[in-house]
């Protein structure tokens, strides 16, 4: 999967770009500019079309806000099951597939992202029910600020790689 990404028309034309190679270049963005970022945008959008699929498509009835929680509980959890799929095994490249492991990773994935369901249903049913803002406007907005916690919380809380400490005698810089 990694080789496909990175040889992805997308990718290609992405490195061409002269502002990608100064962001790339820059100490701080060029830290998050690699395979995992691009590969978590990639399946954060196949995520996020999961997500508004189910959502979309949910039947809608004249309950007042119950359907549209419902419709996006329903869409959350077809999302984070694909989304802790695609985040072990393709973007932070968990190799540990034992019952332990996965469960060390899956219980805070899940309370994570259960977080972030809550944010974005506050977010919908504030925005949505009570202001009467767009609802697709609303839930693509959301969505984005959805995205942008649960990578920060995959990176640092749930998949995070143990960095390679020193060889014994080794000089650290």
């Amino acid at each position: 999967m990694k080789e496909i990404i990175k040889k992805s028309r997308f990718v290609r034309w992405l490195n061409s770009l002269e502002v990608w190679k100064k962001l790339k270049a820059h100490p701080f963005f060029g830290r998050f500019l690699n395979y995992e970022f691009i590969s978590y945008i990639f399946f954060g959008v196949l995520t996020t079309v999961v997500n508004y699929l189910v959502f979309f498509l949910m039947p809608r009835f004249e309950s007042g806000g119950l359907d549209l929680v419902l419709a996006n509980t329903v869409a959350w959890i077809a999302a984070v099951a694909f989304a802790f799929v695609t985040n072990k095994l393709y973007v932070f490249e968990s190799k540990d597939r034992t019952r332990s492991a996965v469960l060390s990773e899956l219980v805070p994935f899940v309370t994570c992202r259960l977080l972030s369901l809550v944010m974005e249903t506050l977010i919908l049913y504030v925005t949505v029910t009570l202001l009467r803002f767009n609802e697709p406007l609303m839930k693509i907005l959301s969505g984005i600020l959805v995205i942008i916690v649960n990578y920060f919380a995959s990176k640092y809380l749930i998949f995070r790689k143990e960095k390679d400490a020193p060889a014994s005698g080794e000089e650290t810089e």
